[in-house]
C-alpha cells in the first residue's frame, strides 16, 4: 500500500478551541491545546485564510524577496534550474496500464501538464508519440481554476473509465470526476464528488467504494474519512450501504480493490494509527469480514489468493516467530475464516538490509532492497520448493526505484541514479533482462566530484551512515560551505539522487553537499524507524547532530560553512536542531514544517501522526515533547542563525500557522529570520515546476549569502 508515503514525501482547525477543518466537521479541541492556545500571542496566524495573517505573508514574503531575489545571483540560478525542471529532454516515467504507458508532463508550454498516453512499443523508442488524454492547462483556463492534477485511477486494465483527481493550488484535498478516455471528456451525469482528503476505488465499472465527507461526524479527527460505502451508478450517495466506519481516534478508513487475472478482490481498511492497519475483506453480498491479521504490517498486494505483508512488527502464528521487516505471503482463505496456519516468509532482509518497496507484477513479486543504504532489485517467484529470489542485474553504488508493474503483464519498468550519474530507466520486457531505454543527459560535469558513505558516531554510540559529495581535490582545512539533508521520521529512507540542479547551482560553485541516513527513517527498516519514535525522538536529532560534529571534527567544513535543510518532518528536525544546537550552523532551511508541538495534533492531519511523536494531551508523553518543540524552546539570550523558513498557503497537511507562528515569535524576541509563504503550492510548497525552480533559486542564493559570503 503507498497510501502512508503518499502523503509524506510531511483541515484547518483555527485555534480559539471550536472552529473547523476547512470543508469538515466543527470539533472541540483537547483540553491542553485549547488551554495553549488561550495563552499564545500568535494563535492569529494559524486562521489559514485570514486576511491579517494573509497580509502578514505577503509583507514578509516582500522582504524577503528584496534581499534575495535582488541578489544578481537568484535571476541565473532560478532560469538555469527552470530550464532544468522543463527540459524537454527529461525522462517520461510511465505507469504500465493493460499494455499502455500513461504519464503526466509537465514543462513551459504545458506549466499545470498534460495526461498522456503511448503503447509500450512507442515508449521504447527515441521518438516516442504521445496522445494527449486531458490537458490541465486548457481545463484550468476553461473552468477558471487553479487546477492541480493529483492522479488517475481506471477501472480495470483495458478500460476506458478512469476518475481523475484534481486540487485546488496543490491541496491534498481532491475533487473526483469521471473522465472518458476513449472520448477525452468528462462523463455527463457520470461519478463527481466534490473537494474532501478522500480515497475512492473501483468495485466494477458502475460501483465505487468511497470513502470521503459524508457530512456531520463522518471524519476523524485527523481530518480523514471515517466511513467507506458501497455506491452504485445512478444511486444516492447519502443511501450507499455502509462496508466500514471507524473511529473519530482512528486516523482513517479506506477502501483498495486488487484486479487481477485470477480476479478481483475488494478490501477495506481501518487504520488505528499511522503504522497499523486493520483489514476487512468485502464479499459479493457486500458484506465484510475481519481478516485475522496483526495490526502492525503493511498489505502490499494479493496475488494467487496470497496476501503479501511486510511485517512491522515481530509475528508468532502457525508455530514460528516472524521476524519485523519480513515479507511474508499467506493465504487469504485463512485469513477470512479466522486462522492462520500457514505463512511462507518470501524474504527476510539481514540486519544492514531492508525492503524499500515491493510491486507485483503478473507472474513475480519485486522487491526494492537497500543494503547498507545501496539498492538492489530482487524477484521473487513461487515454485514447488517455495519463493526463490533472483538478483536482478542492475548497476550497484545507488538508488533502484521500482517505477512500475503490471498486474496483467510480465514488464517491468525500473530506475537507477546515484548523486553523480544521471537517471536512467530500464524495461524488463516479459521479465526479462533489464534493458536501458530511456536516460537522462548530464546536467552538469561531474568528473570533479566524488561521493563517500562515511558514519558518526550519536550520543549513544549508535554508527549512522551519511553520504558526501565532494569535490575530488577538496581540502580538509575546515573552508567548504556544506549543505547537510535530513528527514529522520515516518519509515522514509534517504536515498542518492541525482543532483540535477544542485549540481551546477551548488557544488560547482564549491558547494560539498551531505544527505544524513539517521534514525526515524528506513534506510535498515523498521527497527531503524522504531529506535526513535515518541519518547526516544531525541535520537533522531542527536543522530543528526552527530553528523554535523563529524564534518566539523574531520574538517570538512566549520559551523560558519555549514548548513542544513529539511522539510515537512525534516523541517521539525531543522527547528529543533538550530534551537538545541545553533552553535554548530551558519545557515538552517526551515520548509514546510512541524513546529509547534503542543498543538500538532489539533492542526490539519496532525492527529495522524500521534504514533511517530505522540499525544501532547496525554502529561508523560507532552513532557518529552515539550523538551524538544521547537516553537516552545526559542530563547531570547541565545544567538541563533538566522534561518529560511517557509511553507504554502494551501498546504492542507502540515499547517502553516507552525512556521509562521515559528517566525513571529523569533522576530518578537529580536532574533532576525527570513520567511517565505506561497500562496499555493500545497505540501511541496509549489504547484508547478516554475514555481519549484523559484524556491530552488530563494534557497541556494539563501545559502551562498550565509555560508559563501559570510552575510
Amino acid at each position: 500500500m503507498v497510501f502512508r508515503k503518499a502523503l509524506l514525501t510531511a483541515v484547518a482547525v483555527v485555534a480559539l478551541a471550536a472552529t473547523a477543518a476547512q470543508g469538515e466537521d466543527k470539533v472541540q479541541e483537547p483540553a491542553f491545546a485549547a488551554a495553549e492556545a488561550a495563552k499564545d500571542p500568535f494563535v492569529w496566524l494559524e486562521e489559514v485564510e485570514g486576511a491579517k495573517a494573509l497580509d502578514w505573508g505577503r509583507k514578509h514574503n516582500e522582504a524577503t524577496f528584496a534581499r534575495l531575489k535582488n541578489d544578481p545571483r537568484f535571476e541565473p540560478i532560478r532560469a538555469e534550474a527552470e530550464k532544468v525542471l522543463t527540459a524537454k529532454d527529461r525522462i517520461a516515467y510511465g505507469s504500465l496500464e493493460g499494455g499502455k504507458v500513461d504519464n503526466f508532463w509537465q514543462d513551459q508550454t504545458n506549466v499545470r501538464g498534460v495526461w498522456r498516453r503511448t503503447s509500450l512499443d512507442s515508449y521504447k523508442s527515441q521518438d516516442t508519440q504521445w496522445d494527449i488524454v486531458l490537458d490541465i492547462d486548457k481545463l484550468a483556463k476553461e473552468e477558471g481554476k487553479n487546477w492541480v492534477y493529483k492522479g488517475h485511477n481506471c477501472v480495470g486494465a483495458d478500460a476506458t473509465r478512469c476518475l481523475v483527481y484534481l486540487s485546488d493550488g496543490g491541496k491534498d484535498a481532491v475533487t473526483v470526476r469521471e473522465f472518458d478516455v476513449k472520448t477525452k471528456s468528462f462523463v455527463k451525469d457520470g461519478f463527481q464528488l466534490p473537494e474532501s482528503k478522500q480515497t475512492i476505488d473501483w468495485a466494477d465499472e458502475n460501483t465505487l467504494m468511497v470513502a470521503t465527507n459524508f457530512g456531520p461526524d463522518s471524519m476523524t479527527d485527523s481530518g480523514y474519512a471515517r466511513q467507506v460505502r458501497l455506491w452504485k451508478r445512478g444511486t444516492d450517495l447519502a443511501k450507499a450501504p455502509l462496508l466500514l466506519e471507524v473511529g473519530k481516534q482512528d486516523v482513517w478508513a479506506r477502501p483498495y480493490a486488487v484486479r487481477r487475472p485470477e480476479g478481483t478482490t475488494l478490501l477495506v481498511q481501518r487504520g488505528p494509527d499511522f503504522f497499523t492497519e486493520e483489514w476487512h475483506l468485502v464479499g459479493a453480498d457486500a458484506k465484510t469480514t475481519k481478516l485475522a491479521l496483526p495490526l502492525g504490517i503493511e498489505l502490499r498486494g494479493v496475488m494467487n489468493g496470497d496476501l503479501i505483508l511486510s511485517l512491522r512488527d515481530d509475528w508468532a502464528v502457525a508455530g514460528k516467530t516472524l521476524k519485523k521487516g519480513d515479507l511474508v505471503a499467506l493465504p487469504l482463505a485463512q485469513a477470512a475464516a479466522g486462522k492462520v496456519t500457514s505463512v511462507d516468509v518470501i524474504y527476510s532482509p539481514g540486519e544492514t538490509a531492508a525492503i524499500q518497496g515491493v510491486a507485483l507484477a503478473q507472474d513475480a513479486i519485486y522487491i526494492d532492497l537497500l543494503d547498507n543504504v545501496t539498492g538492489k532489485l530482487l524477484a521473487t517467484r513461487k515454485g514447488t520448493g517455495g519463493w526463490q529470489q533472483t538478483a536482478i542485474d542492475l548497476p550497484a553504488n545507488g538508488s533502484l526505484n521500482i517505477i512500475s508493474t503490471d498486474a496483467f503483464s510480465t514488464d517491468v519498468l525500473v530506475s537507477y541514479t546515484n548523486f553523480l550519474q544521471p537517471d536512467t530507466l530500464y524495461l524488463m520486457e516479459k521479465g526479462g533482462k533489464p534493458q536501458g531505454i530511456k536516460a537522462l543527459p548530464a546536467r552538469f560535469d561531474a568528473a570533479p566530484f566524488t561521493t563517500e558513505q562515511r558514519f558518526a558516531t550519536s550520543k549513544d554510540g549508535t554508527k549512522v551512515p551519511y553520504f558526501i559529495v565532494r569535490p575530488k581535490n577538496q581540502k580538509a582545512d575546515g573552508n567548504n560551505p556544506t549543505l547537510l539533508y535530513g528527514y529522520g521520521g515516518f519509515e522514509i529512507s534517504m536515498t542518492p539522487s541525482y543532483m540535477s540542479v544542485l549540481g551546477k547551482a551548488w557544488l560547482e560553485q564549491g558547494g560539498t553537499y551531505v544527505v544524513a541516513n539517521i534514525r526515524g527513517g528506513g534506510e535498515f527498516g523498521p527497527r531503524w524507524h522504531q529506535a526513535a519514535l515518541k519518547q526516544n525522538r531525541q535520537r533522531a536529532y542527536d543522530d543528526f547532530q552527530a553528523v554535523a560534529e563529524d564534518l566539523i571534527k574531520t574538517k570538512v567544513t566549520k559551523p560558519a560553512k555549514l548548513g542544513i535543510q529539511g522539510g515537512s518532518n525534516g523541517g521539525l528536525l531543522t527547528g529543533v536542531t538550530m534551537t538545541q544546537r545553533p552553535d554548530l550552523f551558519g545557515a538552517v532551511i526551515v520548509a514546510v514544517p512541524l513546529l509547534d508541538m503542543m498543538r500538532y495534533h489539533t492542526l490539519l492531519a496532525g492527529a495522524s501522526w500521534m504514533g511517530e511523536y505522540g499525544n501532547p494531551e496525554i502529561p508523560a508523553e507532552r513532557e518529552w515533547l515539550a523538551k524538544f518543540s521547537p516553537y516552545q524552546n526559542i530563547k531570547k539570550d541565545v544567538k541563533y542563525p538566522e534561518a529560511l523558513v517557509y511553507t504554502s498557503t494551501k498546504d492542507d497537511r502540515v499547517h502553516p500557522g507552525h512556521a509562521r507562528k515559528f517566525v513571529a515569535k523569533l522576530e518578537s524576541l529580536g532574533h532576525p529570520v527570513m520567511y517565505y509563504e506561497n500562496m499555493e503550492g500545497g505540501h511541496s510548497a509549489a504547484a508547478n515546476l516554475k514555481q519549484r525552480a523559484e524556491v530552488t533559486a530563494l534557497q541556494v542564493v539563501y545559502l551562498t549569502q550565509k555560508l559563501v559570503d559570510g552575510k
